[in-house]
């Protein structure tokens, strides 16, 4: 430990801490910009500069150690004047068109620029201008951007994908996709980390709420609406909202009010991935030994990354759709027929924590049910406040509305789908039962759970060992992979998802920038699992009812036509396989 002074209050710190750390430890807020703890301790932004006495310059605090006997000035004169002197110049570079953008009352460079006073930039304006393809999902405003590298630094160190890079020099100086690539010719996963942890609103999804709104107005079409299970546990941040009270309920009934027809839960399309995949998995293992494992397939970023960068393994990938994508063909193939609405007449709609689901809904092997893609439109967590705001709603008034029925009933199963652990534990629930005919206690592979990146467990199966793996994060993911290949690890089963600690930490979900938030949302979902009536996918009624009514058995054929997909039958950019 160091003694040092900041800002007049004599602190302790360890000697391994930097200046920012020892400061908020103490709390002393020192603003930041560029920061990203572990990831992206540049220095770039400046604006986090202090003054040390006896020192000649302005240091910034993310980057300089603390040493015995510093006396640190946070807020002085000299301080202050530098730092707006900075900001000023970031902003000259920047659309600060702020009541039209995205990220307006949740953007850091707008915080910081209102408590330092800037009311005029008094430089000349030199902001790039904004070229983007409008058929991505992600959407990259170069206007806005303010070179802070975080986007770079969270897709180098935490994703292992280097998307984007730095281009041009001195003022010219930019990021962009890395080897003058367009990004839908790149093998971008569409994760979306790079827009969470982006401090501005240089990046974001595409925004699809208009199309939304066209279908609503629309008196010929019948909109359904699907909410993931990690939207519940995200949804209330941004409207004030307590997870006590952000009960998904309030959602139905908001959807309700817009003038949606019907609301379903895709935890009921989660239980039925189960079915399909967990019958997969106990196929695979009857048929014997594989080379590798079979790994999950709900999660479109994961799906991509294979695809691009370890082509020869995608037969590794389960057959069975995602539940956004199952939901989607169940909907019109079955449903539509029940509720005596022509299927073309259908506009799908799904809710999800992710900016990669609005890329699979497109695919040309997601069209399955016969009436144009499965699921007609893919909004993202931050799509759904905008369009609740938009329609004047209080969320603070709301009942909370039941799903729909039949296809709104699901399993606690079907809700931990949305972290991390969560898909491996309710299949190896049903797998169990599958094998054994009776259910093992719901807790019984709670083993899988945690946050750690990679994560590993073994269970018995029916006196057979079971080795299993859970990795959350691409650059984890890498790891695992790389590993199997060299035949260092053998596992039967593999859980990857792209985002660190699952879809509750999705690239669609609300941000609060420099706050990662998967874990406590993740919890909230276990929680709800906890206090299910209901914990097992296979023994959801309307999952029973749909393979008795219409599907047959899983793996059938009705249901390996509609459940299932053909991971060969699109490809990433660069892919020859």
């Amino acid at each position: 430990m160091v003694n040092l002074t900041i800002d007049g209050k004599q602190i302790q710190a360890k000697e391994t801490m930097t200046i920012l750390q020892a400061a908020r430890e103490s709390g002393i807020q020192i603003p930041s910009l560029c920061y990203l703890k572990d990831i992206n301790e540049i220095g770039a932004c400046r604006v986090c500069v202090v003054e040390i006495e006896g020192v000649e310059h302005m240091v910034s605090s993310c980057n300089t150690q603390v040493a015995e006997g510093m006396v640190i000035y946070t807020n002085s004169p000299r301080v202050r004047e530098v730092r707006k002197t900075n900001v000023e110049l970031i902003l000259s570079q920047h659309d600060s068109k702020c009541a039209m953008c995205l990220r307006s009352g949740n953007c850091t460079l707008q915080t910081i620029a209102n408590d330092l006073g800037i009311r005029r930039i008094p430089y000349e304006m030199k902001v790039p201008p904004f070229l983007w393809s409008s058929r991505s999902p992600l959407i990259r405003d170069a206007s806005k951007c303010i070179k802070c590298m975080r986007c770079i630094q969270i897709c180098d160190k935490v994703q292992d994908l280097h998307i984007w890079d730095v281009e041009g020099t001195g003022a010219r100086t930019t990021v962009d996709v890395a080897h003058n690539k367009r990004i839908m010719d790149s093998d971008c996963s569409f994760c979306g980390q790079c827009v969470t942890h982006c401090p501005v609103g240089a990046l974001s999804e595409r925004d699809d709420t208009d199309k939304f709104f066209d279908a609503l107005a629309d008196p010929e079409q019948t909109v359904i609406v699907q909410i993931a299970p990690a939207v519940r546990a995200a949804w209330g941040e941004e409207t004030g909202l307590s997870e006590q009270e952000a009960d998904v309920g309030k959602i139905v009934t908001a959807l309700k009010m817009m003038g949606v027809d019907y609301v379903f839960d895709t935890d009921f399309a989660a239980d039925l991935t189960i079915m399909e995949e967990g019958s997969e998995l106990l196929e695979r293992l009857k048929n014997g030994a594989q080379k590798y494992p079979m790994f999950t397939s709900c999660c479109p970023a994961w799906v991509r990354f294979l695809k691009g960068q370890y082509p020869d393994m995608v037969d590794c990938l389960s057959t069975a759709k995602s539940p956004q994508q199952m939901f989607g063909a169940v909907v019109k193939a079955y449903y539509a027929k029940k509720l005596k609405v022509p299927k073309d007449k259908v506009f799908s709609v799904s809710i999800m924590p992710c900016i990669a689901k609005k890329s699979e809904q497109l695919l040309p092997t997601m069209r399955d049910a016969g009436a144009g893609q499965d699921v007609d439109l893919s909004l993202t967590t931050r799509e759904l406040i905008r369009m609740l705001r938009a329609e004047h709603i209080r969320t603070d008034l709301l009942e909370s509305t039941p799903f729909d029925s039949p296809i709104g009933e699901a399993s606690g199963a079907g809700v931990i789908f949305g972290v991390t652990g969560g898909v491996m534990e309710a299949a190896l629930r049903s797998a169990y039962y599958l094998v054994t005919g009776e259910n093992a206690a719901p807790d019984a592979f709670r083993d899988v759970r945690g946050q750690e990146g990679w994560r590993e467990a073994t269970f018995m199966l029916a006196g057979k060992e079971l080795k299993v793996a859970v990795a959350s994060g691409l650059g984890n993911a890498r790891k695992l992979i790389t590993e199997l290949r060299k035949g260092h690890v053998t596992y039967d089963f593999v859980e990857i998802m792209a985002c660190p600690g699952g879809c509750s930490g999705g690239g669609g979900q609300p941000i609060k920038d420099g706050v990662e938030q998967a874990e406590r949302r993740g919890n909230h979902l276990y929680f709800l699992d906890d206090i299910s009536e209901m914990r097992f996918s296979h023994e959801n009624p309307a999952v029973q009812a749909l393979y008795a009514d219409f599907l047959g058995e899983p793996l059938g054929e009705k249901a390996h036509h509609l459940l299932h997909t053909d991971h060969h039958g699109w490809k990433m950019p660069n892919e020859t396989i």
